[in-house]
């Protein structure tokens, strides 16, 4: 019988202790401030970057003109030692993220790449006189452009197809 008294006052004090713990654990949380906001995406301006590329690129490099301040250009980046490689990223009016993607790699290796593995369509679009192909595909949906001055241009993001023909509507390509 003396036994059965230890073996309660241990139970009891692993209660006790695993009690303090989820007490301490509760006042952390309600008085640690917390966001569970996703950040808010900070604007860059992309024109120095564009001018550099429109300079060094062997292709007419793409950039939108006349859209409105509701689509923000979050990314830019110019890589002319990579295929002539040039992205402009913008997060669009409806917070989806919509990507401009040109390089004068060989388009089935870029495409693959920059769509994430989105797969060909039979659908195509008509835009500025120019024949856009549809990927579709798991993460991003993608327009492709084939055939400027030797590069592949693609519209791709997790935008809707309505946003990014948008984005390929707004495109010059100088």
């Amino acid at each position: 019988m003396a036994g059965t008294n230890g073996k309660q006052k241990t139970a009891r004090d692993m209660v006790l202790s695993m009690g303090v713990i989820v007490l301490v654990g509760l006042v952390i949380y309600l008085f640690i401030p917390h966001d569970d906001r996703e950040p808010e995406l900070k604007r860059v301006d992309y024109r120095v970057e564009l001018l550099t590329a429109r300079r060094a690129a062997a292709y007419p490099v793409a950039a939108p003109e006349g859209l409105p301040d509701s689509w923000k250009a979050t990314s830019v980046r110019y890589q002319g030692d990579d295929f002539d490689s040039w992205h402009l990223g913008f997060q669009s009016p409806k917070k989806q993220y919509v990507g401009i993607e040109q390089s004068t790699e060989k388009p089935a290796a870029f495409i693959d790449e920059a769509t994430q593995g989105a797969e060909a369509t039979d659908v195509t679009e008509r835009i500025d006189g120019r024949t856009w192909k549809r990927y579709e595909g798991g993460r991003y949906d993608a327009l492709v452009l084939q055939g400027t001055k030797g590069s592949t241009t693609i519209v791709t993001g997790s935008a809707s197809f309505a946003e990014l023909t948008r984005m390929a509507q707004a495109l010059k390509l100088e």
